[in-house]
């Protein structure tokens, strides 16, 4: 972390207490573990966070509630807060008439969730900062997102807004208590259909359907390709990477039923990369990817920097890195492995620089804006001018490049990220890289964005996941060694025996229960580094989380996202809150439990976790075809059964010959491949977090797999359920791992 940059407002030395507010009350949002709840802890309005207490106050003073969702890293959150929050007239008016809720979406994705549903349905569109009117009892009557200080074209005020809500609330509640009603039953009809988590495997898994369905997404996919710019749709453009994921795996998978597809997964996934790669989206001087572009052709992000997108992203590129041929020309399109490889490596690099905590766990942001004299400036730390770089490269003894590389990036003389639109030729891939050094030490002198430093349980699950998949395919312990450290800070301090926290700060847990999506994402990021480690600990530390997730958030053959939801979101969803099998930036929470399901079940040999992997995909062909871009992630998990499982057990002493079958079937692609691995002389050298002799009786997958008679190394091979002989050269192994 560069030393200039805040560490969030509030989170330096002891948090202060609530600040009284005009006209009584106090704004207590001064100690939550929350950068985005704590950066309001000096508004005048008497802020409180989402809680009983905050609704038993707004049923006791018969008032409504005013619940405003954002979070740390959003440039309109920003505004509306500067604008009308700090306002003392406002907050006066919203104090005597409203109780005023804030929410973190990042730490309540819950709450986010209903109320975006209900602000969708009002207003028919949604996004952050978001405006909700509830009744006390939790229901919503009236919404929208950001509103002006004064009225704009089609835009009212917030004050005309606030005015509007108190006159209805005062002189037509019977109006407002049917609203609030009639919007109620349009969310409890609109609810997506329960996913399931027992069931009879539908007809689809089998007699060729499911290599149809897989095939019919990745055409439906290719056919919603931007073929100018890569990705899909037009402005805004968001990384598409749960469908990347999927892509990819079909590109790996079985190619018999479905070669045209296959290539054309491939296709798709490589123009995608590319262009991401090579645009302003990737920050072509730290690393790391910007949330989404404002432009089609990824030329103007929104700057802020997310761990969910970046661990998401690093994961993608390796497994891109893992395909055959990487970087073979397709379509008249080419995305080279070395592309690949310093896409990958800044990324992982810029999440330790720049995310990583005392203690080992990531932060979670960013922020899109940088506080300049007092005044918030998106993107303001990167973006330059044409004079600038001459001027940074003229300081660095470079005359005359920094001009040079403003033709590159497409910088002239109004102020633009860097963006080279194109992937570089050697010659200029070798200048750019003699010049970058200077010109991100010359940004590193401006002021940084502040940056959230809450953790969340999840988005360390996936980041432990791609730094152990990428330390593999790039070769790099300090990769490996920093996912082992996130993962004993999840394990350490956000389980408690019992219960997975959601969000910790400053080294304690803090806040609701995990959600589903947290389960999930730190099981399948435990398994994951066993495969990368051999460590059986975290094959067990996967299943303990994957016994309570059952327990917690599939009673009764239905998957929810909570186990119990709070009074006011389930009064304002019409019922429980059923887990969402679409995705978002990420895979869903059900996509993810039933890839670490799957993955368990390759271990383990557990009908059960396969069984219930198969009944969460159920719902899969119907959400396939009706919305293929957001239902990657279980596409991904449906490559897997299609491929798998294919089991790898590699045994033997810590040897070159060891380590070369364990490197051979790591860079396998194979969707449905689970690796095991026993060292029979202790752990590695240079292996961190390898435990000596692990797994011997605790991975099933690992029992009676002895080595060679005369000690040395050999890997065991079983796909779908039948095994071969084992087989002791790499060359015998990738032979083996590339039969279908």
């Amino acid at each position: 972390m560069s030393p200039e940059r805040p560490a969030g407002t509030s989170s330096e030395g002891a948090n202060p207490p609530p600040r009284p507010a005009p006209g009584g009350g106090a704004n207590l949002l001064a100690g939550e573990p929350s950068a985005y709840l704590r950066q309001h802890a000096d508004n005048p309005v008497h802020w409180q966070p989402f809680s009983d207490a905050a609704f038993a106050q707004a049923s006791a003073r018969d008032v409504p509630i005013f619940l405003s969702i954002g979070y740390a890293a959003c440039h309109w959150c920003h505004v509306m807060a500067s604008e009308s929050f700090e306002d003392p007239g406002v907050a006066a008016y919203l104090n005597s008439n409203f109780v005023a809720i804030k929410v973190d979406r990042e730490e309540r994705p819950d709450v986010d969730a209903v109320y975006m549903a209900a602000t969708q349905a009002i207003s028919g569109a949604g996004g952050w900062p978001m405006s909700v009117f509830l009744a006390p009892d939790g229901r919503a009557f009236h919404a929208g997102t950001y509103f002006p200080p004064t009225p704009l074209p089609g835009r009212p005020s917030f004050r005309q807004v606030l005015q509007a809500v108190v006159e209805a609330w005062t002189e037509r509640r019977a109006a407002v208590e049917d609203s609030a009603g009639e919007l109620t039953a349009i969310l409890a009809g609109s609810a997506l259909a329960p996913v399931a988590t027992k069931s009879v495997p539908g007809s689809w898994l089998y007699g060729g359907a499911l290599d149809t369905l897989l095939a019919d997404a990745a055409h439906a996919l290719a056919a919603a390709e931007d073929p100018e710019h890569g990705g899909f749709g037009g402005a805004p453009k968001f990384p598409p990477t749960p469908a990347l994921e999927f892509l990819l795996r079909h590109a790996a998978g079985p190619t018999d039923s479905a070669a045209d597809s296959v290539d054309v997964a491939r296709g798709v996934a490589a123009r995608t990369l590319s262009a991401m790669a090579n645009s302003a989206l990737y920050d072509q001087l730290a690393g790391g990817f910007a949330r989404y572009s404002v432009t089609a052709d990824w030329s103007l992000p929104h700057f802020e920097k997310m761990l969910y997108d970046n661990a998401g992203l690093l994961r993608v590129y390796a497994h891109w890195l893992r395909l055959p041929g990487g970087g073979a020309v397709l379509h008249g399109d080419a995305f080279p492995a070395a592309e690949a490889r310093r896409a990958a490596a800044g990324t992982a690099r810029w999440m330790l620089a720049e995310l990583r905590l005392p203690g080992g766990a990531f932060a979670s942001s960013l922020d899109a804006d940088t506080v300049v004299a007092g005044v918030h400036q998106e993107g303001g730390t990167y973006l330059w001018t044409a004079s600038e770089l001459e001027e940074a490269a003229r300081a660095a003894g470079l005359p005359g490049e920094g001009l040079w590389a403003a033709r590159l990036m497409g910088v002239g003389a109004e102020p633009a990220p860097l963006h080279p639109a194109r992937p570089l030729d050697a010659g200029s891939r070798g200048r750019w890289e003699a010049l970058a050094p200077a010109l991100a030490a010359a940004r590193n002198l401006r002021a940084q964005p502040a940056r959230d430093d809450k953790v969340v349980a999840g988005w360390n699950g996936m980041a432990v996941a791609a730094l152990a998949d990428a330390a593999q395919v790039l070769e790099d312990p300090r990769l490996l060694a920093a996912a082992v450290a996130a993962a004993a800070y999840l394990w350490e301090v956000h389980w408690d025996g019992a219960v997975l926290s959601r969000v910790s700060h400053e080294g304690a847990a803090r806040g609701i229960a995990g959600l589903l999506e947290d389960y999930a994402a730190c099981a399948e990021g435990f398994l994951a580094l066993y495969a990368a480690t051999g460590d059986g600990e975290w094959f067990l530390r996967a299943g303990t989380l994957l016994d309570a997730a059952v327990d917690r958030f599939a009673s009764g053959g239905l998957l929810r996202e909570v186990p119990d939801a709070p009074g006011p979101l389930h009064n304002a969803a019409g019922g429980p809150l059923a887990a969402d099998p679409f995705d978002n930036a990420t895979a869903s929470g059900s996509a993810v439990f039933a890839a670490a399901l799957l993955a368990h079940a390759g271990y383990s040999g557990s009908a059960r976790h396969r069984s219930m992997a198969e009944g969460i995909l159920d719902t899969l062909p119907a959400l396939a075809r009706r919305a293929p871009r957001v239902a990657g992630g279980a596409l991904a998990v449906a490559a897997a059964l299609q491929a798998g499982p294919l089991e790898v057990a590699v045994v033997g002493p810590d040897t070159d010959a060891t380590r070369d079958l364990v490197r051979t079937a790591a860079r396998s692609a194979s969707p449905g491949m689970v690796l095991a691995v026993r060292f029979t002389d202790g752990a590695p050298d240079g292996a961190p977090g390898v435990a000596a002799n692990p797994g011997t009786d605790v991975v099933p997958l690992l029992r009676d797999r002895p080595p060679a008679s005369d000690g040395g190394p050999l890997a065991y091979v079983c796909r779908g359920m039948v095994c071969a002989l084992p087989v002791g050269t790499p060359q015998e192994l990738a032979a083996r791992l590339a039969q279908p």
